[in-house]
């Protein structure tokens, strides 16, 4: 939690495959699909959160200098109701191999999402939907 009251803060990583879709993940106990990625620890800069929390969630080491910021972002919180969260998001400039992921920690699924195929599915968490899809379609990176 940042200082803000009913504020979550994160880090979170736009993963792509080599068909260019982006992975999402659910965890343990909710329904809602996001990007992968978590809370600080005490200490730790918005980036080193990102890659400490893709390495525990999928098992995969990033290399921090393979990630370029897209932005902080703000939207309803996908799984504590009346909260907001504020996620610092990241994209991965190589994509991953799906075979490398192993679901891990709090993660209960993996799901590819291909931001091309209409309608997107009506599970996905408010920030990725209304707040880093629009950014990554602006900037030309939706596939």
């Amino acid at each position: 939690m940042a200082g803000d009251a009913g504020l979550i803060v994160v880090s979170a990583v736009v993963l792509r495959d080599e068909a260019g879709r982006i992975l999402t993940v659910r965890k343990r106990g909710t329904d809602r699909f996001m990007l992968p990625g978590g809370k600080p620890e005490p200490g730790e800069t918005p980036l080193e959160t990102a890659v400490r929390e893709v390495g525990e969630e999928l098992q995969i080491t990033l290399n921090p200098d393979d990630l370029a910021l897209i932005g902080v972002v703000r939207a309803a919180a996908a799984n504590e109701a009346g909260f907001q969260v504020e996620g610092t998001t990241y994209r991965a400039l190589s994509p991953v191999v799906a075979d490398d992921l192993a679901a891990a920690a709090e993660i209960e699924e993996i799901r590819w999402l291909d931001v091309t195929v209409e309608p997107l599915p009506d599970d996905l968490a408010p920030m990725l939907v209304e707040q880093v899809l629009p950014m990554l379609l602006h900037m030309g990176a939706e596939g």
